[in-house]
């Protein structure tokens, strides 16, 4: 997309998104500027005039290319020349203005010339709607004072036309010290268009600039670009980050205009096609890089237009409001933002791609030789017979004798994996355009399978060889149902990766687990890798237990009826496929029990064993469970999940090894107040008599140890009007516990909740208990907003806004009005509320489930409407899932009778439906 260095030619009509004279009518400017500055003199009058006329063609040049684009939202080529050529008018006419009318000089010195010459992407003649105009005006000696003037002049129309201008004035001499000392303004240089003035001082530039400066310093100017692009991928993010930044994050734009830099210094070249004929790209990855540099403009320039500004994110409301300007539209099970977004990462893969193919090609001609020691001393490892080892990489020694075996696209990732060496991008290449060679033929047989199954279990790390695999469209011909799943985005605030990446991910915590890389996290999943699983089922099970994703189905359920096909097609018995097919249809079991269901309840652990039934079983979906959530995100694991998975899996591990009437309540609260007892040893015998007591069955077996002395101390001396509040760290679970008493009252749990609310906590579980002589025994654990405890300076404030909220001197639902807001980056996320009423998960509550779109203050919406309706809660589990929550409340009327009705369920249903949306409605206004 560059344009000759060395003048300002029109461009084809073509070439632009519309006419020419619907962006700029030069003719017609050069006339309305002659009759309208004809009887001015005075200096700033002309300016104003020249200005007025000129906001007057940008505006209508800007109108006509964005209507223009809208029809056309792909064509990003002609919308960036487009913007260009609008661009170039404007310079040049204020240049004209400048020169000619302000600041004429009939007869100029030799040092009175002056030369406009575009630099940077606007020199390149890619321009997005609101691109910086970086120009440099060159003069033959130091600036004189007429080119200071005309200089001055000239930018001031061009800032009263509001572009964001970056200028420097400078001779040829001091570009070429400058670009010696500096590789930002070398790169700028080397992107420079002549626009307008003394042309042949543009064309001594160009010849000086390959001559004195470009060449023989090829290597160091590669080694500086390969270093900015390493630190601006380390802050800008990896290619699968959910919110990518299409001009700077990895395959984006900058990689891509890094590579035509490093291509157009080290081989002269005016445009990106002439590196077919040198040989770097072939025809298709060259078609490749045109696909990808039309997208990622076409996204640029949309991105640009929505927000009226230069903004290089793709944040999750601006990749909705994209996809609809690009034309994208839902398909069955998938929204468009969700095929707008894989698309965009498929081009992104496609830019890494081509990068690591062109950067091998500079490495083989611009290598750095070894130290002499180093080559003697340094042992390589050995390879087969039919690789060779290019610049420390596996290469294939003859390409004819290595496609005439299928198995070899798969064993030369074997051999990488063996010698811990990268592939060489020319055997890379061979390997895609081969890929038919992976037929059912190769799925089937024996050896491909060993091949396969060595990779996931033999060599201790797949995670390279997977993600290599995967970018390269290997694991998608062997597995040919995980094709659709490649760069798929889950348009949500959970799930931070793509789905593949996201399955390679769990490949990598698996390994890293089996590595005893974890003991210390990860006590549990550790202890049953140790005793030893089905590793070939649980790998299997877990590379497809999300393969069903992006259908209208549940992709449990459909990639269950999926691992019915592919587990026999990879070798495995029937008796694994069985098992793989199990877990990949209760993948999210463990998850949901342990996260939306109160685990102290008998009734959960026992539904839980139910339906897990074997040891063997618990124990690879225990496994597999910690590696799924894990492979979310970078901080999605934490010691809330943790404590609550191990204490299901201990739970029924004993359930099931010792039967299930051993899940009694009796035997639990035994138990417990056992140990109360140990610990309040110096307590008189009546006291504790008087404390083990005075509550029922369901306290006794949920709290532990700690909350239950916390509580006995609290109880001890309680007078009728005290609130007390006990705030402690419970580091365990990574949260904060809130322990309160007071007297029993109708709504108490709701205020409370709205207490914690107007104090910016999370609530991520609660317990609610009423004693047999009428206290309330409370406790709430929360977190702060970036899901971590309360530090102790915090605590003291947390508690004055808990006690003023108690005490009636605020009051939750004004205050929370204003700030019950959804961030607007979240608002496109659409969340539907599901409501569900369970009477067989608890022996004595209703469970009603109220799965919506999260916010501040919902917990405290739901539980109010609750109390409003006389529903006693006994405790809340919640469970979020970034902009998603769970919160499971466990109920009875105020009979203590659970909800059989259907009549009174719809009630409920109807009163929490609207309390859900008035806090919608809040949160918009």
């Amino acid at each position: 997309m560059s344009s000759p260095e060395h003048l300002m030619e029109a461009p084809h009509p073509e070439a632009l998104i519309c006419a020419p004279s619907l962006i700029f009518d030069a003719e017609a400017f050069a006339s309305d500027m002659a009759r309208t500055t004809a009887d001015l003199t005075a200096h700033g009058d002309i300016r104003t005039a020249v200005v007025a006329l000129l906001r007057e063609r940008q505006k209508e040049g800007r109108a006509q290319i964005a209507t223009a684009f809208a029809k056309h939202p792909f064509n990003a080529r002609a919308m960036t020349r487009a913007y260009t050529y609008l661009t170039d008018h404007l310079v040049i006419s204020a240049l004209t203005v400048a020169q000619d009318i302000l600041h004429p000089k009939p007869n100029p010195t030799a040092s009175e010339h002056l030369a406009v010459i575009a630099v940077g992407g606007y020199g390149r003649g890619e321009m997005a709607p609101f691109s910086d105009v970086d120009l440099l005006f060159l003069t033959p000696y130091k600036i004189t004072a007429w080119a200071e003037s005309v200089i001055e002049s000239m930018l001031y129309i061009l800032w009263d036309l509001k572009l964001k201008v970056g200028h420097a004035s400078r001779t040829v001499k001091e570009c070429l010290r400058l670009g010696g000392e500096d590789f930002t303004i070398r790169t700028s240089l080397l992107e420079h268009r002549f626009l307008a003035g003394d042309i042949a001082l543009s064309q001594k530039l160009s010849q000086r600039l390959r001559t004195h400066l470009f060449n023989g310093s090829e290597r160091e100017f590669i080694e500086a670009k390969l270093s900015e692009r390493e630190n601006r991928h380390k802050k800008h993010g990896q290619r699968y980050v959910v919110e990518p930044n299409v001009k700077e994050g990895k395959g984006g734009l900058r990689d891509l205009q890094s590579l035509f830099w490093i291509a157009k210094y080290v081989h002269n070249v005016q445009d990106a096609a002439d590196l077919v004929g040198l040989g770097v790209f072939t025809k298709e990855e060259f078609r490749g890089f045109v696909a990808a540099e039309d997208f990622l403009w076409a996204v640029r320039g949309h991105l640009h237009l929505i927000n009226k500004r230069a903004s290089e994110q793709l944040t999750f409301d601006m990749q909705v409001m994209v996809a609809e300007a690009m034309g994208y539209e839902d398909t069955k099970g998938r929204r468009a933002v969700e095929v707008f977004m894989q698309a965009y990462f498929l081009h992104a893969t496609e830019v890494g791609d081509l990068t690591r193919i062109f950067l091998t090609k500079l490495e083989a001609d611009h290598v750095k030789a070894e130290p002499l020691l180093e080559r003697i001393f340094k042992r390589r490892p050995k390879i087969k017979g039919d690789y060779v080892i290019v610049h420390n990489r596996i290469g294939v020694r003859d390409e004819a004798a290595f496609l005439s075996n299928k198995l070899n696209l798969l064993r030369l990732f074997e051999e990488a994996l063996r010698t811990g060496m990268l592939i060489h991008p020319d055997a890379m290449r061979l390997i895609k355009a081969n890929l038919h060679l992976i037929d059912d033929e190769v799925r089937t047989a024996p050896e491909a399978r060993r091949i396969f199954f060595d990779l996931l279990l033999k060599h201790g790390n797949p995670e390279r060889a997977l993600r290599r695999m995967n970018e390269l469209g290997v694991l998608s011909a062997f597995i040919p149902e995980f094709d659709t799943i490649v760069a798929m985005m889950q348009f949500n605030m959970y799930h931070s990766y793509t789905v593949d990446e996201h399955i390679i991910q769990c490949i990598a915590n698996l390994s890293q687990i089996e590595r005893h890389e974890l003991e210390e996290d990860l006590p549990v999943a550790s202890s049953i890798l140790k005793r030893g699983v089905n590793r070939k089922v649980l790998y299997t099970a877990l590379l497809i237990h999300d393969i069903g994703k992006g259908r209208s189905e549940d992709h449990s359920i459909l990639g269950a009826h999926m691992a019915r096909k592919i587990a026999p097609r990879m070798g495995l018995s029937q008796a694994e496929t069985d098992t793989v097919e199990w877990l990949v249809r209760y993948h999210l079991l463990m998850s949901d029990m342990a996260q939306k269901r109160d685990i102290a309840d008998p009734r959960t652990v026992r539904d839980f064993a139910k339906a897990v039934q074997t040891v063997k079983r618990l124990d690879l979906l225990c496994v597999l469970t910690v590696c799924d959530i894990r492979g979310v995100g970078p901080n999605t694991w934490n010691n809330w999940k943790a404590v609550l998975i191990r204490a299901l899996y201990r739970q029924t591990k004993r359930a099931l090894e010792t039967g299930l009437e051993d899940l009694n309540r009796e035997n639990r609260g035994t138990e417990a107040k056992r140990a109360l007892r140990e610990a309040l040893a110096d307590w008189p015998r009546k006291e504790l008599q008087a404390e083990t007591s005075r509550h029922y069955a369901p306290y006794w077996q949920a709290l532990h140890l700690t909350a239950h002395v916390a509580f006995a101390k609290m109880l001890r001396d309680v007078k009728d009007e005290d609130i007390l509040i006990d705030l402690h760290p419970d580091e365990d679970r990574d949260a904060t516990r809130a322990c309160f008493v007071m007297i029993d009252h109708p709504g108490i749990f709701a205020r409370l909740a709205g207490a914690l609310a107007l104090a910016g906590a999370n609530v991520v579980d609660a317990r609610s208990y009423t004693t047999k002589d009428g206290m309330v025994t409370d406790a709430f654990w929360i977190q702060d907003s970036d899901g971590n405890p309360y530090d102790a300076a915090r605590l003291p404030r947390l508690r004055q806004v808990i006690e003023k909220t108690l005490r009636g001197e605020v009051v939750a639902s004004v205050a929370l009005k204003s700030r019950d807001k959804v961030k607007k980056r979240e608002r496109a996320f659409k969340v539907p509320t599901h409501i569900t009423f369970d009477n067989e998960g608890s022996e004595i509550y209703t469970i009603i489930e109220v799965d919506t779109r999260d916010r501040p203050g919902l917990l405290y919406d739901l539980a109010r409407t609750l109390a409003g309706a006389n529903v006693y809660i006994a405790n809340a589990v919640i469970a979020t899932y970034g902009e998603q929550v769970v919160d499971t409340f466990y109920v009875k009327d105020m009979f203590g009778l659970k909800y059989h009705s259907e009549g009174k369920q719809r009630m409920l249903e109807r009163k929490l439906r609207e309390a859900i949306q008035d806090g919608v409605e809040r949160a918009r206004a």
